[in-house]
């Protein structure tokens, strides 16, 4: 039993260390900090995606309706706050943007983006949204350091500001840093937990059904305990007279 034990803990610790270098290997991009078990951050992502994102951007996959009620809102809520499209509160969230005009403008019309955190990590996501930068020579005027050459124009430029690219010494291509050439409404710290706030919410948007999760896997984890104490005690009754 003990050998057993050992091998699940050996097996199971050299999951975890091959996951994390794999996560290092795949960018070694700073945590994102995100919570989707934080309801208000939620909220405040939520704001900012409806403001900011659905005008070209899709969640085919949830509902006005499902984000209302994960997110502690009311029908009057959403619909007023962050129903842009005139959709019914029981449809999805598709933005109105036309797939053609969008790929004249863009060369591709902008992805969905309901499971966008579960493709690229909630750190990718929110890594990309701070590493904007302006660059003349790209069609939309910005480039992105994490996603070079993106075609995606930069929404959120009035929040943070205009970043620019600081090349490393020698090098036409390669950044060394971005660094703040005009501020915006936020303070970086300001921007710094919107994009936070947005990544949360995107993360939550990847799988609804985390919250419930979370919420039932306490008391499962609490059934079980309470379940192999009562085994154990059940056990030793019956093996007291067993020698």
């Amino acid at each position: 039993m003990k050998h057993y034990i050992f091998s699940l803990a050996l097996a199971f610790g050299l999951l975890l260390g091959s996951a994390s270098v794999q996560a290092s290997e795949e960018g070694g991009l700073p945590p994102a900090g995100t919570s989707v078990s934080d309801q208000a951050s939620l909220q405040r992502g939520a704001r900012l995606f409806f403001n900011y994102c659905v005008g070209c951007h899709s969640l085919k996959y949830v509902r006005y309706s499902r984000i209302a009620e994960d997110l502690g809102l009311s029908e009057q809520e959403v619909m007023q706050n962050l129903n842009f499209t005139g959709a019914k509160f029981g449809e999805t969230v598709v933005s109105h943007m036309p797939e053609d005009s969008a790929k004249q403008w863009f060369g591709k019309a902008p992805p969905d983006l309901s499971l966008e955190v579960r493709a690229k990590t909630a750190d990718w996501v929110n890594a990309y949204l701070n590493s904007f930068y302006v660059d003349p020579s790209r069609p939309v005027g910005w480039n992105n350091s994490v996603f070079p050459n993106a075609s995606m124009p930069f929404p959120m430029w009035e929040l943070q500001g205009v970043q620019t690219a600081v090349k490393k010494p020698g090098s036409e291509d390669e950044i060394e840093k971005l660094e703040l050439s005009s501020p915006g409404k936020m303070t970086p710290e300001q921007y710094r937990q919107a994009t936070r706030d947005l990544t949360s919410f995107l993360e939550y948007v990847s799988e609804p059904a985390a919250l419930q999760r979370q919420k039932y896997g306490i008391w499962v984890l609490l059934f079980l305990a309470g379940f192999s104490l009562l085994a154990y005690m059940l056990k030793k009754e019956y093996w007291k007279d067993v020698h």
